[in-house]
């Protein structure tokens, strides 16, 4: 399959938007693109390469037409959207949590497990953004050791929320600088100059949401039941960027300089490890790149087996639209869209 016609269903979003510019910047091979949001945004237009597109709602009808909807929005559109696509013949392509423990979906990461999207029923979801660059350090290390436990520490941005949560650490930002009040609406407290160990509710064994998924989603991308993942996640007042500090513990002793062999060769994963010059990784430089920055590789002093990490990547880019564009060339590549009795 050479070319292609999508849609994009939330395309006015953060990630939609992004969406759009590494499209572009990928030259990614469609004959036409329709731009799909709520009610609020039908009629805006959005430029695309040269084309002024006429935003519109998303119907049975025009995914009839398109062979990806890209689904970016909230869990009740894509669990409303996703399988209305499937049923015509076209892949839902999905960024939210609804579809990804379903054992129906293909939850995919094309460095990691591009071999499950032969198996996909017309959905494919996108792991949580903090999952992604997890399990892209962590697959290519298992081969080498088996890896018995993950302990993380996520640090990640607010646009992980999404477009309210930045304007709102922005105008937080601002009434503190010019003492005035702090408005709080997008999280539970204030976010600006601020970090809140609380993303997605609290369950009962007192690991957030979030934290879960981690751990899920690790499991499920890697088919590995038995890796362990404790994760603790927090949100930070940082623009763009999800940042991680790993601890792996192995199954055999692994020196920093096998893992900066292993990871160096990866693609996606680039090295950023010079920490005595100041050389590792921060948000700053992860936000509007594709890799997946590692960095502060050390030998964990607490235990003989343990391997210790810092890994920083654009949650928009890697941990969303990217991730989103690749599976879908990958599945062109592989000729696996259209399936048995699918629209041809």
């Amino acid at each position: 399959m050479d070319s292609c016609k999508i849609a994009v269903v939330g395309a006015t979003g953060a990630v939609g938007q992004v969406f759009l510019e590494i499209a572009q910047q990928r030259n990614f091979p469609m004959d036409e693109i329709r731009l799909c949001a709520s009610i609020r945004s039908v009629g805006k237009k959005i430029k695309y390469k040269s084309q002024e597109i006429e935003v519109e709602l998303c119907t049975p009808e025009l995914l009839q037409e398109v062979d990806f909807a890209f689904i970016s929005a909230s869990g009740d559109v894509s669990r409303e959207f996703a399988p209305l696509a499937a049923k015509r013949g076209t892949v839902a392509i999905d960024d939210s949590s609804e579809f990804r423990m379903d054992a129906d979906v293909p939850l995919v990461v094309p460095e990691v497990n591009a071999e499950d999207l032969e198996n996909h029923k017309g959905i494919v979801a996108i792991p949580n953004c903090s999952t992604t660059p997890l399990v892209m350090v962590l697959n290519p290390l298992m081969k080498n050791s088996s890896v018995k436990r993950v302990v993380v520490d996520t640090f990640q941005s607010v646009t992980g929320t999404g477009a309210a949560a930045l304007s709102e650490m922005k105008d937080q930002s601002q009434a503190v600088l010019n003492n005035s009040p702090v408005i709080v609406k997008e999280y539970p407290h204030q976010i600006a100059f601020n970090v809140l160990p609380h993303i997605e509710p609290f369950q009962e064994n007192g690991y957030t949401r979030e934290e879960m998924k981690m751990l899920y989603e690790t499991q499920k991308i890697l088919h590995d039941s038995n890796i362990l993942v404790s994760a603790t996640c927090v949100r930070v007042p940082v623009a763009v960027s999800h940042s991680e500090a790993i601890h792996i513990e192995f199954e055999q002793p692994v020196s920093p300089q096998e893992i900066k062999e292993i990871l160096g060769k990866q693609a996606g994963i680039k090295i950023v490890d010079d920490p005595f010059s100041g050389v590792y990784p921060m948000p700053i430089d992860a936000a509007g790149g594709d890799d997946v920055l590692v960095g502060r590789i050390r030998k964990d002093i607490s235990h003989p087996n343990g391997i210790a990490l810092w890994v920083v990547c654009d949650n928009l880019r890697k941990g969303a639209a990217l991730n989103a564009i690749q599976i879908a060339e990958e599945m062109m590549k592989r000729e696996v869209v259209l399936k048995s009795n699918w629209r041809k």
